[in-house]
């Protein structure tokens, strides 16, 4: 009977990331978002590597990532008991 929440505490206590891993994954997005924008920044005239470049890269990455979220919003209504007047935006 004690097994099981022996057994719980253990799959809740390697489930958690260190903060060393947690450091190495946001590490690796932003290297991605680098390679990803990075480019297209230097197009747009800014040098690599500089503040103006990474604020780029940034707004871009923050750009892609709004625009990948859903948008919709839906109101409701009832003009009636039995009818409710939809909109979706």
């Amino acid at each position: 009977m004690r097994l099981i929440p022996v057994l719980t505490i253990l799959c809740f206590a390697t489930g958690c990331a260190t903060q060393q891993e947690r450091a190495a994954a946001v590490s690796r997005d932003v290297d991605d978002m680098m390679q990803v924008y990075g480019p297209g920044c230097e197009k747009l005239g800014y040098k690599s590597d500089s503040d103006q470049w990474r604020d780029c890269v940034l707004r871009l990455a923050t750009k892609d990532q709004i625009e990948q979220r859903d948008l919709t919003t839906t109101s409701c209504f009832g003009a009636r008991r039995s009818f409710l007047y939809c909109n979706t935006f």
